[in-house]
């Protein structure tokens, strides 16, 4: 699937924003979730893979980011399942409180799938990446991590980009010097009104 027939209309995106709200706002809150409004585009019941991210309004500043790389149901359960996953289960954060809520603002990514990225040496592996555009994962064996592309707004050199995502995976910060596998995607992000990033 192309990039372009992978993107979702401005409709699409605003609709995966109220699920996702609805879903935060009922997980932090310990109530059941909403059920899904039986109008929905029925684009978004189709497999889809997506990151929901939480910012605070006042400075920006990153509350909550998890999501799936690989398509594996239907993208409104994604996007709403990853809503409360963000607020409650980032392991680098503490849960979400119902205080917090009208404080934050979200954002949620759309991802393609991913493409492997053939190369032959690390200068052509940071020749082939496009900063600003290209989302990266990077697979060590069984590890594996990676940065959206909104990441390249704060480590915009390859270089430092890759150091991070190493070291996000758990592995020495030169571990893309050495052969890894590398896969690329892109992201249609959609955002609340007051979302920002600090970092």
């Amino acid at each position: 699937m192309s990039e372009q027939t992978h993107r979702l209309t401005e409709e699409e995106g605003q609709r995966l924003i109220e699920m996702a709200r609805a879903a935060l706002e009922a997980g932090v809150r310990g109530k059941p979730l909403p059920p899904v409004p039986p109008n929905l585009p029925p684009r978004l019941w189709e497999p889809g893979a997506a990151f929901v991210t939480l910012r605070t309004r006042a400075d920006g500043r990153l509350r909550g980011c998890i999501g799936s790389i690989v398509a594996t149901r239907p993208l409104v359960e994604d996007v709403r399942t990853h809503a409360i996953d963000a607020a409650l289960h980032d392991p680098r954060f503490p849960p979400v409180t119902p205080p917090e809520l009208p404080g934050l603002a979200l954002e949620v990514s759309y991802l393609t799938p991913l493409q492997p990225l053939e190369y032959r040496s690390p200068e052509e592996l940071l020749t082939k990446l496009r900063p600003q555009v290209d989302g990266v994962l990077l697979r060590d064996g069984w590890r594996q991590a990676t940065f959206l592309p909104q990441v390249w707004q704060s480590l915009p050199h390859p270089v430092d980009f890759l150091t991070h995502l190493c070291l996000k995976m758990g592995a020495e910060p030169t571990c893309w010097q050495r052969p890894l596998e590398v896969f690329t995607y892109q992201v249609q992000a959609f955002q609340e009104p007051g979302y920002w990033e600090a970092d």
